[in-house]
Formats: C-alpha cells, sequence, structure tokens
C-alpha cells in the first residue's frame, strides 16, 4: 500500500484490510471481488492483485511464513529491489540498501551526483552508494565509522524515525532492530521531512558538514531528473441506464487497466466532438444537460467524464443501487454512483 502512496492515505485502508485479512492464508483464499473493494480508492490496482498473488505464493512455496531471504522475497509478485530491500533491511536487519525518491535526493545532494538519476549508469551509481551504506552500517556494533559512513552515522544517529508518534497511532512500543534497519529508515525519513524536494531545511540537517549541494549553494541543482512528459488532455462519456431501479454496468476484462472493476459503460470521444448523438451509439443520451462532470488524472493524463442519463437497446449486467456500492469501482465511478444514491 505504501508504493506510490502516502502514508496518511494508507492507515485507514491498511486498518481495514488488517481488520478483513489479518493473515497471509486468508488474504491467499479471499476472493478477489473483496480484495479490490478494500483497496477501492488507492488506484494502481495490479498492486492489490500483486498482494494476494504474493500470498498465494508465500502459502505454497514456504508453507505460509513470509520468507527471511532476500532473493525469495524478490522472487514475490508486485515486489522489485527496492521494496525487497526495505523488507530485509527494515524487518530482518540485512544489508540490503534501499534507493527510493528520498533516499535518492538525500543521496545525490550529498554525494553531488550530476547525472540523471533516472539514466542507468547514475542509478547504478546510487545503488552502489547505498548498498556501500548499509555495508557500512552492518560493520560496526556502534556505527562508529570513518569517511563515507560517518554519514552513515549521522543519519542513523540523529534523524531515527520518530517512535513516539508510532506508539501513540498503534498502542505498541518500538525499537530500531538494528543499523541496516536504522540507517535505512532514517535516510527515508530524512529525505521527507528534512531534505525535501522544496526549500529543504539544510540548517538542521545532520549531513550538512558532508552535504556537497549544501557546501557548494547548489543544492536546488539536486537531484537531477528528465523533464517530466507532458500532460495529455483525454475526454469520455459514461451513460446511466436505469430499468427497474437497477443499473446497467460492466466489468473491465483482466489484464487491462482497473482490470476486474466495475464501471458504468463509457467511451472515449474527440475533445472536440459535439455531436454525442452520433458519438454515443448505441446509447441514446436523454437530455441536453450532463448528470454531473468529472475531472481525475490517471499519470500525465488529464482526463474529463461526462456523465449522462441514457438508454440503449444493449442487453448487459443489471444492478440496484445496494450492489453497486458492494462492488469495487474506480475512484471516478464511485463519483458516479453518489450521485444516484
Amino acid at each position: 500500500m505504501l508504493q506510490q502512496t502516502q502514508v496518511k492515505t494508507v492507515i485507514p485502508y491498511w486498518e481495514r484490510w488488517m481488520t478483513e485479512l489479518p493473515d497471509i492464508k486468508a488474504l491467499a483464499q479471499a476472493p478477489l471481488v473483496k480484495i479490490l473493494k478494500l483497496w477501492e480508492g488507492l488506484g494502481y490496482y495490479s498492486r492489490a492483485r500483486n498482494a494476494q498473488a504474493a500470498a498465494k505464493l508465500i502459502v505454497e512455496k514456504h508453507d505460509g511464513v513470509f520468507p527471511h531471504n532476500f532473493q525469495d522475497v524478490l522472487n514475490l509478485p508486485g515486489i522489485g529491489r527496492y521494496t525487497a530491500g526495505a523488507i530485509c533491511s527494515i524487518a530482518f536487519n540485512m544489508p540490503t540498501p534501499i534507493l527510493d525518491g528520498n533516499v535518492t535526493r538525500v543521496l545525490s545532494r550529498c554525494f553531488g551526483i550530476a547525472g540523471n538519476v533516472k539514466e542507468k549508469a547514475t542509478n547504478a551509481q546510487l545503488w552502489n552508494l547505498a548498498q556501500e551504506l548499509v555495508k557500512r552500517a552492518e560493520s560496526l556494533p556502534d556505527l562508529r565509522l570513518a569517511g563515507i559512513s560517518d554519514c552513515a552515522l549521522q543519519i542513523a544517529e540523529n534523524f531515527s524515525y520518530d517512535r513516539t508518534s508510532f506508539a501513540q497511532h498503534t498502542g505498541k512500543s518500538t525499537s530500531l532492530s538494528g543499523n541496516c534497519s536504522a540507517l535505512n529508515q532514517s535516510l527515508m525519513e530524512l529525505g521527507a521531512l528534512v531534505c525535501m524536494p522544496h526549500q529543504p531545511d539544510c540548517s538542521s540537517c545532520p549531513l550538512n558538514p558532508y552535504c556537497i549541494a549544501h557546501q557548494t549553494n547548489r543544492v536546488d541543482n539536486f537531484p537531477h531528473t528528465a523533464p517530466r512528459p507532458q500532460t495529455v488532455q483525454r475526454r469520455f462519456i459514461a451513460f446511466i441506464v436505469e430499468r427497474e431501479q437497477k443499473f446497467l454496468v460492466q466489468q473491465r476484462p483482466a489484464g487491462v487497466v482497473n482490470g476486474g472493476f466495475w464501471e458504468f459503460p463509457n467511451i472515449e470521444v474527440d475533445l472536440q466532438t459535439t455531436n454525442l448523438d452520433s458519438a454515443s451509439k448505441p446509447f441514446q443520451i436523454l437530455g441536453s444537460k450532463p448528470l454531473c462532470k468529472i475531472r481525475h488524472s490517471i499519470m500525465h493524463y488529464r482526463i474529463q467524464l461526462e456523465v449522462y442519463r441514457a438508454d440503449t437497446s444493449k442487453n448487459g449486467t443489471w444492478k440496484s443501487l445496494s450492489q453497486l456500492q458492494a462492488l469495487p469501482m474506480t475512484a471516478a465511478h464511485q463519483k458516479i454512483l453518489k450521485h444516484l444514491v
């Protein structure tokens, strides 16, 4: 859930998830519709399907126990190098590096990495730095190290995550499980709360004596990234067809974006289209004004969804409002549903 989503957004989802699916076996055996419903609104829904696929693999190959070996963790569906490194270092105190956006920013500024962080050579350089730091952190019990390892010492000793906040939220006390865990958690927190993308708080940063970007007054020059892709405007028309207090809906096929989710019938039209009657066949729009207009974004796409009541000779799946509320729907179509309740 924390991949591509902020902690404050994840917390209520995680709490509901753990209530409904308290262990790996429960996740492995749950109907997909339940999993998608619990994930509804978090986006990037392949993560939910990967979570269940990973749970099934853990049950089949690891007797239902989450693996403690880096390669076994990396082999789980939906888990890449960063996530595997985070799990193994934080949970098991293994010397595995991590490199997310926050860590990339800290390392590129501290060590003056001028290349595009998305390019292969620069990315490999950052991974090597992260690996060196966590290896040094593992090498001595008190983190009293020299050279590059002074950074590891300062990060892990002076900027570990907020244990008090964790305890207040969960009702549990916690401690860092070891140097590797401390270092990687601290790197992420340092990037999130001090070495921020804009207006970083360099004066309170424990790394400012070592930071090349700070020492040379070039903090805003790091990290170097390629320009973001230009936004693309798209326009969709959705149709609300009602018969005997039931609504026509369709399920997105597996293997496509938002596969398995339910939605109202819809089509994409040209941005300049004015003759919707012709573009909407086999649906016949009822009335001249839309029920609502919804704007949302998916990656670099900026989407306008216009919703009309309509009729059609097309047959399909019909659901009542209560049935629709129990089905997983994407965020945009959830908003449509709220206009019908």
